[in-house]
């Protein structure tokens, strides 16, 4: 396996408005206190990674920061979750009743929160980011790296890069995580799908 590469994906730890299961896409929000407690227990010393890349909101960076105490991370505005617009920081009790937010539930695909960011959009950027990462890995020949960021673009990438699924098949927790493994860099400079898929559990007992 010396040959291997391997891509980590890291959820960001819960945050308050996560709790109350709030969406909050770009909503820049801390994570919280004694989340931050539990995901130093879990922290990686030594890195099994060379490099870590984040999302540029504080809830990836406080989580990156905390998992990697002793590597500087890159932060990536591409790997920002889905902007949800207008409904940002309300909850799906609080949007109930609006037609358009229930038309959007069953198409999230083509339908657009009022002010925010379609899929095509999102996956384009999320794309771009990902291409940004491709290069560093190339250029400075890192094997192995990971990635903190939203559960959006877990999902996104779980079906880019492994299986192609629905969207919201993809179970990914919070401060949790997943390694896709090519068993050969050609294989993965080519742009196939990952030959292996596995859990790396952080924080299973986390509330909300």
């Amino acid at each position: 396996m010396d040959d291997a590469v391997v891509v980590a994906l890291f959820r960001h730890g819960l945050t308050e408005e996560n709790r109350r299961k709030a969406y909050i896409g770009w909503t820049d929000s801390p994570i919280c206190e004694d989340v931050k407690e539990a995901l130093a227990g879990n922290c990686f010393q030594p890195s099994p990674y060379e490099r870590i890349v984040t999302s540029d909101l504080q809830r990836c960076l406080q989580t990156a920061q905390i998992l990697f105490p002793e590597q500087k991370t890159t932060a990536f505005p591409e790997f920002r979750e889905l902007h949800f617009g207008e409904w940002e920081g309300k909850t799906y009790a609080e949007l109930t009743g609006d037609r358009y937010y229930e038309k959007w539930l069953s198409n999230q695909y083509e339908m657009i929160p009022p002010q925010g960011e379609s899929y095509s959009v999102f996956a384009k950027r999320v794309d771009e980011g990902w291409r940004r990462v491709l290069s560093m890995m190339k250029e400075d020949n890192i094997q192995r790296l990971a990635i903190v960021t939203h559960g959006g673009v877990i999902r996104y990438f779980l079906s880019k890069l492994y299986e192609k699924r629905d969207f919201w098949e993809w179970k990914v927790p919070h401060g949790n995580g997943f390694e896709l493994v090519w068993s050969q860099e050609e294989a993965f400079r080519r742009g196939e799908r990952c030959t292996l898929l596995r859990a790396v559990p952080l924080m299973e007992n986390q509330n909300g």
